[in-house]
């Protein structure tokens, strides 16, 4: 079984049998994209929920805005079919929840809701996510069969 690591800021793409992994995934959130006809996936790990956040907007990756268009392209490429794809979201947690000021947007929290926006504006449905809480998540996405393992210290694994 092929792994291809995903790091901060970037994107992989795979077919068949392929593992998309994505380790230590706090605040920032991991976009799915899956198309279970072609048995193909992608997954984009986040950073910033907007570019107005960033000086450099050339890492298309970077971004959920950006991230989408581009992971449907890629899967596009690979034979997936725009229309088939679905969408699982993870990460998006808020690390240092205690040290922020009661009632202020957590970055994760802005992160996964810009990411929900840019699947909506995509068309593409999100049928399960595993986002917020205080902890980080380390995912393995099969792009066969498009079961995303998530696990985090101190819990047991889930499946979504």
């Amino acid at each position: 079984m092929k792994e291809s690591i995903v790091k901060v800021a970037d994107w992989a793409a795979e077919r068949g049998d392929g593992v998309l992994v994505t380790l230590g995934l706090g605040s920032c959130v991991a976009i799915m994209l899956h198309d279970p006809q072609a048995r193909a996936g992608a997954m984009a790990h986040v950073l910033l929920p907007s570019k107005s956040l960033a000086r450099d907007v050339s890492n298309l990756a970077k971004f959920p805005e950006t991230a989408v268009p581009l992971l449907v392209e890629r899967l596009r490429g690979m034979g997936a079919e725009p229309r088939r794809l679905v969408a699982k979201l993870a990460g998006g947690a808020s690390m240092f929840s205690q040290l922020m000021t009661p009632g202020t947007i957590q970055m994760g929290e802005r992160n996964v809701v810009a990411s929900r926006n840019a699947l909506r504006a995509a068309g593409i449905p999100i049928v399960r996510e595993a986002v917020g809480g205080e902890r980080g998540r380390t995912i393995r996405f099969h792009v066969g069969d498009g079961r995303v393992e998530i696990r985090s210290v101190g819990v047991d694994a889930e499946i979504i």
